[in-house]
């Protein structure tokens, strides 16, 4: 009966490594590119009062 018990064990832990999944990490076959062409464009308005505009034309200001 001891016999039986042990070939059943290990028959069972056969069975059981076998069913581990496994993980595999491999690189990519081509390179990774990454693309930096990046076109900022920017627009800067100045809306100036009309009081403070007059005080810079006539440069009661400065």
């Amino acid at each position: 009966m001891k016999k039986f018990l042990c070939c059943a064990a290990a028959i069972s832990a056969l069975f059981l490594g076998a069913c581990t999944p496994t993980v595999k990490i491999e690189p990519p076959d081509k390179p990774i590119v990454i693309n930096l062409n990046v076109k900022i464009e920017h627009e800067i308005k100045i809306k100036v009062d009309k009081e403070l505009d007059a005080l810079l034309a006539n440069d009661e200001l400065f």
